[in-house]
């Protein structure tokens, strides 16, 4: 299967089946035990990124590009604390779900700005570019590009998270644990640190803050980097 013939999966599944579960998961009803699991570990590198970004200063006067928004789990409380956000998803349904919850959450429908887009389309200039927990969806051989291209848009800062791949998580991925449920239909790729810091180098920016999550049956790794 090549690269395409992902992106075009994963673009289907989060249309589809995909969105249902994802939806639940990233909302606030009843969930089973391992999506509860997911759900707290996404909403903990959420609140990492949240702390980060608030300890740094006022983000009011912050342009921020979250690319792979989902349904608005960053995007909305980075608009609520004052960014300016612009944030896109390769799923029509996951925008339409985020700005629906942006206009609950905020009562208006001016920020953040919401897009169907893929990361390889993402265009402007931005203070900081945010990718959480879109990688997986890309092989090794496009994981370069795509982190290259998003460095093209970020001024200054460039947040991502990543599966990383190590022994152990490697072995729970093989039997089957590492992304449980019906549901998945999608390949799921991990990657190793060494080799994102690698391309975040190669682009003129270093390491400043990391973090790993772990729960259960979520597994990620976190990078901040600012341009040398």
């Amino acid at each position: 299967m090549n690269v395409a013939d992902d992106k075009s999966i994963v673009k289907e599944y989060f249309n589809s089946t995909g969105f249902d579960r994802w939806k639940r998961i990233y909302g606030d009803g009843e969930v089973n035990k391992v999506q509860l699991d997911i759900r707290n570990g996404h909403q903990q590198t959420v609140d990492k990124v949240l702390g980060w970004l608030k300890a740094d200063g006022n983000l009011s006067e912050l342009s921020i590009c979250d690319a792979g928004c989902g349904v608005g789990s960053l995007s909305i409380p980075l608009a609520v604390a004052g960014a300016k956000v612009y944030a896109s998803d390769i799923s029509e349904k996951m925008v339409e779900e985020a700005k629906a919850r942006t206009l609950h959450a905020l009562n208006n429908n001016d920020n953040p700005t919401f897009m169907v887009q893929d990361l390889e389309h993402l265009s402007g200039s931005y203070d900081t570019v945010i990718c959480l927990d879109v990688l997986i969806h890309y092989p090794q051989e496009k994981m370069d590009e795509m982190i290259s291209h998003l460095c093209s848009l970020a001024q200054s800062r460039i947040i991502v998270s990543f599966a990383p791949k190590t022994c152990f998580l490697t072995i729970l991925k093989k039997i089957g644990s590492f992304f449980p449920g019906p549901s998945k239909t999608t390949r799921a790729y991990m990657h190793r640190e060494t080799d994102v810091v690698k391309v975040l180098e190669k682009n003129g920016f270093s390491v400043q803050r990391e973090s790993m999550t772990r729960t259960s049956f979520y597994f990620s790794r976190l990078l901040e980097a600012t341009r040398k």
